[in-house]
């Protein structure tokens, strides 16, 4: 199969031949459809996240089933799937407590000593890919845990889908799960990429009142209003806080920040009223920390992570395919661009200047 490999950090990924193995037990071959390309993935590309060389990353994708190892349960060959990250066990503390995004029990990855899923190059010269956060999307085909996967309805479009694996999912997720936003409530979503827009999107389902978004750039505060934001502000403005505070008169009841640098999480407990949450959603850089002052603390404000939208994605994701068929979730405004795999470089040249929303690599 063709797939994008990454050698080094912060060099161009590399368009070429990867074989693949069939799937073992509890393994599902999928070829891959559409996969969104997230800042996720560029903080592995760009070496702010360390990760075994040589990769194939990408994890926000749709495809369909090719192939399904022994004691697979889930899924069928023909079945239209989107991926997800957060592979869970099911048995471990994590998985019986309802909290599967945590799960981090290595049987829903290949064991120490199997051999590799990818391979680079035949023969003697071969050499093993490590696959990056157990899907590696940027490749004509997947082989993955069958509890990194979840089907859907079939008249779903798949370049679609993919953004709910990982984009909305979180975003949408923040609102639903982590917040947990009540009808009326105020929300400020600090970032208008993918995710952002997807949490503006999902506070007007959730029936928030003020929604306001927060982005330097002027094209995807516009998109914002689209999706539901009752107000948007130019994140670099030196007032932007205190403007949040002005129209929601003392704060909102809860900020998402999803862009992942220390000033937006600074911005998200900043705007927030006394007794106010901040959820943080944006991976950042892993030395750097956010914390709340002793005046927050006293104000009764919450700071909160929220990993992958809290998500219970065989439950999850369907729900949200329901909702966009439904015309409640927009997604079709979120998709700035449908790329081929040999534009991948591209793609995150544009991601890195940050005036898209999202791309999505397709596959014929």
């Amino acid at each position: 199969m063709k797939a994008a490999v990454l050698h080094e950090a912060r060099t161009p990924l590399v368009i070429e031949d990867v074989t693949i193995d069939k799937p073992g037990p509890h393994e599902v071959l999928i070829r891959t459809h559409a996969v969104g390309v997230c800042r996720s993935d560029l903080h592995f590309v760009d070496g702010t996240y360390p990760h075994q060389l040589p990769t194939i990353p990408g994890h926000e994708a749709a495809g369909v089933v090719e192939a399904v190892g022994d004691e697979v349960r889930t899924v069928r060959v023909g079945d239209h799937v989107v991926t997800c990250l957060s592979a869970f066990c099911g048995h471990c503390e994590f998985c019986v407590t309802g909290r599967m995004f945590l799960c981090v029990d290595s049987s829903v990855r290949r064991p120490k000593g199997a051999p590799p899923r990818l391979m680079l190059g035949a023969g003697q010269d071969a050499r093993p890919i490590a696959q990056m956060l157990n899907l590696s999307a940027y490749a004509e085909m997947m082989l993955v845990h069958e509890h990194a996967c979840v089907a859907i309805d079939r008249d779903m479009p798949l370049d679609r889908a993919a953004l709910i694996g990982c984009a909305v999912t979180t975003g949408a997720g923040a609102v639903f799960n982590v917040a947990d936003v009540t009808p009326g409530e105020t929300v400020c979503i600090v970032g208008c990429g993918g995710i952002g827009l997807a949490a503006v999107n999902a506070a007007k389902i959730a029936g928030a009142g003020k929604i306001i978004a927060l982005d330097p750039v002027a094209e995807k505060r516009a998109v914002a209003e689209t999706l539901g934001a009752t107000h948007t502000i130019d994140a670099t403005s030196d007032t932007a806080a205190d403007e949040v505070v002005a129209i929601t008169k003392g704060g909102v009841h809860h900020a998402i920040e999803a862009v992942g640098r220390p000033q937006s999480a600074a911005t998200a407990v900043k705007v927030l009223r006394r007794g106010g949450t901040a959820t943080i959603l944006g991976m950042l850089p892993p030395t750097e920390s956010v914390g709340l002052s002793a005046i927050d603390l006293l104000s009764g404000k919450t700071l909160q992570g929220g990993f992958m939208g809290y998500n219970r994605f065989p439950v999850d994701i369907p729900r949200l395919v329901d909702f966009y068929q439904r015309g409640l979730l927009d997604l079709d405004t979120i998709i700035a661009d449908r790329l081929p795999l040999d534009r991948i470089n591209h793609a995150f040249d544009e991601l890195r200047r940050g005036d898209a929303t999202r791309s999505v690599i397709v596959f014929d």
